[in-house]
């Protein structure tokens, strides 16, 4: 059973919206499996900044 996902509305550009529509053409991955992506992505990038677990220096 897949994870349970919560909605939630996200304003894109026409620019933003007409190319994940091009990708979603010619892969069909759904587009709101790239915009988790693309939030999985920037949760990455800003780790540093969210609460959590210190890492040990060597």
């Amino acid at each position: 059973m897949p994870d349970k996902k919560i909605s939630t509305t996200v304003y894109l550009t026409p620019e933003q919206h007409a190319r994940l529509k091009q990708l979603h053409a010619r892969t069909k991955v759904p587009v709101a499996e790239y915009i988790r992506e693309g939030i999985d992505l920037v949760l990455r990038q800003h780790a540093d900044k969210l609460p959590g677990q210190l890492k040990l220096v060597d």
